[in-house]
């Protein structure tokens, strides 16, 4: 066993560097001197030669680190990060030996983010689902004791309340598809896509899959879109989900004989697609909270268009799982235009 540890000695660094765990070591200033392939992937702004005080500012960090650095010995803290999203770790904080005045430190990072994500996720889905289920259930449960009973031989009736019947199931059946979709992206909101995805090329997709939907409502569904593939870091699935929620609530909340138009934006850094109907508009108190679960400008109206009060928030997350940002720009008579704003997939690879 060594009596002391030099961290800017090439096999301590190696040592460090070849480990699996996310492991960073400071020296006596808290300077990072060598970091572990996995610690520079959970934290890829700190680097070799870099305090970690600057990168990392939580009072209760840097506190655990300097007791630790002053006095010896061991410590374990929690350490909540709110942005990008939120992410939990675990910080296990241990003092070695060398130095006068101050130790070298080691910090080994246990990833929590996933883990209370799952835990938060089940609350919510239990509390969620059973608000939103009791609903149309009751109504089912109350038909099928009407067919039981004062409704047994009447054929007309019967027809009609299989009719109302099989739109709550469906209504049921879709919640519980985007409760699951929701739950689903919250989980891997740490984890951000790094695959090139063509904003251009989904955006015809949606088109092409939601032109019969937009003839019911004798809609037109316009792409303005650059010749050349515009490609982000996505994940190709979310977002087409994205764009199918966002052209949807435009076509079902916009006017009908209307026009919906789906614009696709390019630029050097981020790239952006906008979906801009002309419907009553919405408005501004209710903007800051459209993107909330079960949030409804208008309950009764949404519910006869058969949302969930979900759509919104499912691309909120994705967004953010996507390191963009969400704009919603309405007045009343005047429309509403939802756009979401992504890192294009080249200025992310050469950052």
């Amino acid at each position: 066993m060594l009596d002391t540890v030099d961290p800017n000695a090439p096999a301590t660094q190696a040592l460090i560097e070849g480990m699996g765990a996310a492991v960073v070591l400071l020296d006596a200033q808290g300077v990072a001197r060598a970091l572990s392939p996995a610690m520079r992937a959970l934290i890829p702004a700190l680097g070799t030669g870099k305090l970690l005080t600057l990168v990392l500012r939580d009072p209760d960090l840097i506190e655990a680190i300097d007791g630790v650095a002053r006095h010896g010995g061991r410590e374990v803290i929690e350490l909540i990060e709110r942005v990008p999203v939120e992410r939990t770790f675990k910080i296990h904080i241990a003092a070695l030996p060398g130095g006068v005045w101050r130790s070298p430190v080691l910090l080994t990072f246990e990833d929590l983010s996933e883990q209370r994500v799952i835990e938060r996720m089940r609350v919510d889905f239990v509390a969620n689902a059973s608000h939103e289920l009791r609903t149309p259930l009751a109504s089912l449960l109350g038909f099928v004791e009407t067919l039981q009973g004062p409704a047994r031989n009447d054929a007309g009736a019967r027809d009609r309340f299989l009719a109302i019947m099989r739109e709550q199931g469906l209504r049921m059946a879709r919640l519980v598809d985007d409760l699951l979709s929701l739950s689903r992206i919250e989980l891997r909101a740490h984890l951000a896509p790094e695959t090139p995805v063509d904003l251009v090329g989904i955006s015809r997709e949606i088109v092409d899959s939601l032109t019969l939907m937009a003839r019911g409502r004798d809609v037109t569904l316009t792409l303005r879109a650059p010749a050349a593939p515009v490609r982000v870091a996505g994940d190709r699935d979310e977002l087409l989900r994205l764009m199918e929620n966002l052209v949807e609530n435009a076509i079902k909340y916009g006017k009908r004989g209307g026009e919906v138009v789906i614009d696709v934006q390019d630029g050097p850094v981020e790239a952006s697609v906008g979906v801009r109907d002309d419907g009553p508009g919405i408005a501004p108190e209710h903007l800051p909270r459209l993107t909330e679960r079960f949030y409804r400008v208008d309950t009764a109206a949404s519910r006869e268009a058969g949302g969930t009060g979900l759509g919104l928030a499912i691309v909120k997350h994705i967004v953010l799982r996507h390191r963009g940002r969400l704009t919603i720009e309405s007045a009343r008579g005047e429309g509403a235009t939802f756009r979401a704003v992504l890192p294009r997939f080249e200025a992310q690879r050469a950052g």
